[in-house]
């Protein structure tokens, strides 16, 4: 097999399906194509919101066998070329045990993970059960983490009212896993910027855009993670990544696409036309 020297980086994401294309895997090869990098998806479960029911999630979880299935032939496929993953949603323990089971069996260099803490359209007892399994199995696989507001909260233990909070909640979280941070404070702290903390035990950076609108955009969060992965995929250093990443989101928040739906999606060609 001849390789080509001018191929693409390869970077996956194992995440679930969206439905509507807003978030999820859909927003991650999205993001991953506008990028420059070969993107590969393995799916954990499908989510359909419920035009019927105030647009709530409807969750279907992926079965474990199906998943390590479709790892086992990503892993064989590319094996020696991919060093680079993005963990999105889970949804089940279940799922995270084989996840963390797949993920185990080769290193990585770059396990970039978005720790979807709570899914809706779950009972609470089973969100709070995979909530303690992603804490216990995936967050110590994790070289860098992007939690939002809710979710700095609940790892870090405390809450996150100012800008100097999610510094403090940034530095607890790489304290405890080792990872670099991207924490995000996004529209959820007051003030007319939206502000994410990166943090890698070195140096600290408050990386700062004006708000568009006082609302979250759905794919924000996943298409930020997956600008991470494949900034990093391609060798940029993670301050760089996390700069590129929220620049991406940025223009892809500005350049937005509403529907139906409650919530507008991000737009991940967006940068590009700002560009163009």
């Amino acid at each position: 097999m001849s390789h080509n020297t001018s191929s693409p980086a390869i970077t996956l994401t194992i995440a679930g399906s969206e439905a509507t294309g807003g978030a999820g895997a859909q927003a991650d090869l999205k993001t991953f194509q506008e990028l420059g990098v070969f993107g590969i998806t393995a799916l954990t479960c499908i989510v359909s919101f419920d035009p019927k029911d105030n647009w709530n999630h409807r969750f279907v979880p992926v079965e474990a066998q199906v998943i390590s299935d479709q790892l086992e032939a990503i892993q064989q496929c590319y094996s020696g070329q991919l060093d680079t993953v993005k963990l999105g949603m889970m949804g089940t323990p279940a799922t995270i045990d084989t996840v963390a089971a797949a993920l185990k069996k080769q290193d990585w260099k770059n396990v970039v993970l978005d720790p979807v803490l709570i899914c809706k359209g779950q009972e609470p007892g089973a969100a709070l059960d995979t909530d303690q399994a992603l804490k216990a199995n995936l967050f110590p696989l994790a070289t860098f983490v992007t939690p939002n507001h809710f979710e700095a909260e609940s790892l870090s233990g405390m809450k996150i009212t100012t800008v100097e909070d999610l510094k403090t909640a940034a530095r607890k979280i790489h304290d405890e896993s080792g990872a670099i941070v991207l924490a995000k404070g996004g529209v959820r702290l007051e003030g007319k910027d939206a502000i994410d903390i990166y943090y890698d035990g070195d140096q600290l950076e408050v990386l700062s855009a004006p708000k568009i609108g006082e609302v979250a955009v759905s794919g924000a969060g996943c298409s930020l993670a997956a600008a991470v992965a494949a900034e990093l995929a391609k060798g940029t250093t993670p301050l760089d990544a996390a700069r590129t990443a929220k620049a991406f989101v940025t223009e892809g928040i500005r350049n937005r696409v509403s529907s139906n739906a409650p919530f507008d999606a991000l737009w991940q060609g967006g940068a590009a036309v700002q560009a163009g």
